[in-house]
């Protein structure tokens, strides 16, 4: 759906966000079964928190060569602590408290992050949240390790909505670390089953990001393929400065030469939307596999170049379908109209919904307490059901593999961005495919 045709349309669209409210209330559902549905959907929104707002930390790149990446986290959590405001906040013994998004600009560096972490924690802030990188966020694991073992009065939770390493979750998982994004290991198993069906791969290579996450993604290619397709040849493996590369021209005459039927990249942010931009201007004549083509900028930079082209993975897009998603989306929209800032992320401000419902479970708000009713959680809008592996701490919800095509045509009823592309669903796997078994050893205090 073109932004002309949206606009056309949002007068309709907006009268089944009542959906989204009833969603909210069926959320509040948790593992507890004590815990139900704090409001009939039916009648208006609950009156306006009036507590003292509990703060919640932002750490993210909002300037610097992922800044887009940034704004576009912020809006997301946005929305989410604005859903929980609408409808209450967090109820506790002495009345009902409102979220309160504090963001903090780490510039896209660990160093600058480690910082801003010293300053939440100044101010007593219990909720750190960052994910646009593992690298980032194993340094705030570790900083957040020690804070809370030297300062037990003053602990923090750190919520990551993105960063994929899968290290995050298994081997150096943390009590104090909850990941509400699947992780790259989840990803690329559920691409490598598309792949797998795909016979005119022959050939792929493998361009990611010099650094944990896109390490993470080249060797999880090659075990994918080795399991799934052994007959498929990586034919290029290569790692680029993350943020720093502005022309892409020779890494995709590289892949020219090399022969590749398919890229596969989890590249994400401008490195993303830049190596498509190359690929459409050279007429690279290749299938890109990605973590995130459906991302910030990617499917306006490839135009028709990306149609039947590009393939990504997600908990969650715009045209995953039925009446309660479309709502959701619609209220999305209808928050931020600008078709530049059309990309909402479900499982942000899902984590948001879900804090307060552990909030809200636990009748507490101290880090600790709230860590164990995460624990376990359950937490369905009506359209998306997942749970907190206790074992571990991470998510588990559905995917989806998505192909891009022209809006209009058969399962892309919207697009993305306003270019007039979306994506259609290829392959959609229930929470319980998605399930990848770890080796987590927690430590609980």
């Amino acid at each position: 759906m073109t932004m002309a045709m949206w606009q056309r349309a949002a007068a309709a669209a907006l009268a089944a966000i009542s959906m989204a409210v009833a969603a909210y209330a069926t959320a509040q559902t948790v593992a507890n079964p004590a815990v139900t549905p704090a409001a009939n959907p039916t009648v208006k929104p609950a009156g306006k928190p009036t507590g003292v707002p509990i703060q919640l930390a932002l750490i993210e790149g909002m300037s610097g060569p992922f800044a887009n990446a940034g704004a576009a986290v912020e809006r997301n959590l946005r929305f989410g602590v604005e859903q929980v405001n609408a409808h209450g906040g967090v109820k506790l013994a002495d009345g009902a408290h409102p979220f309160e998004l504090v963001v903090l600009d780490s510039k896209g560096s660990t160093e600058e992050a480690l910082t801003q972490l010293r300053a939440a924690a100044d101010r007593h802030i219990g909720y750190i949240m960052q994910g646009n990188s593992s690298a980032v966020a194993a340094a705030l694991i570790g900083a957040i390790d020690k804070q809370n073992n030297r300062e037990p009065n003053h602990r923090e939770l750190f919520l990551n909505y993105s960063a994929d390493d899968p290290a995050l979750t298994n081997a150096n998982c943390s009590f104090w670390h909850f990941r509400f994004d699947a992780h790259a290991g989840m990803r690329m198993a559920a691409l490598a089953d598309v792949i797998q069906r795909d016979k005119a791969v022959k050939k792929v290579y493998l361009l990611n990001q010099d650094y944990s996450f896109g390490h993470d993604v080249s060797n999880l290619a090659r075990s994918s393929l080795a399991a799934k397709r052994p007959d498929i040849a990586v034919v290029g493996d290569e790692f680029h400065p993350i943020g720093r590369v502005k022309d892409f021209a020779p890494y995709i005459a590289k892949i020219r030469a090399s022969g590749a039927d398919a890229v596969i990249t989890g590249n994400w942010g401008n490195d993303l939307t830049l190596l498509v931009k190359a690929a459409r201007e050279q007429g690279l004549d290749t299938k890109f596999y990605t973590f995130y083509g459906n991302s910030l900028g990617a499917p306006a930079a490839l135009g028709d170049a990306g149609v039947g082209h590009v393939i990504a993975v997600a908990d969650w897009h715009p045209n995953a379908g039925g009446a309660a998603s479309d709502a959701w989306y619609a209220a999305f929209r209808a928050r931020f109209p600008a078709a530049q800032d059309d990309y909402p992320v479900l499982r942000m401000s899902l984590m948001i919904e879900t804090l307060a419902a552990a909030m809200n479970r636990a009748g507490s708000v101290d880090p600790t307490v709230v860590a164990r009713a995460l624990e376990g959680i359950r937490f369905d809008n009506g359209f998306h059901a997942s749970s907190m592996r206790a074992d571990d701490h991470q998510l588990i919800q559905p995917l989806y593999v998505m192909e891009m095509d022209k809006a209009g045509t058969p399962g892309v009823h919207f697009d993305n961005e306003g270019p007039g592309y979306g994506f259609r669903t290829v392959l959609a796997l229930p929470p319980e495919r998605t399930v990848l078994p770890g080796v987590c050893k927690m430590r609980r205090p």
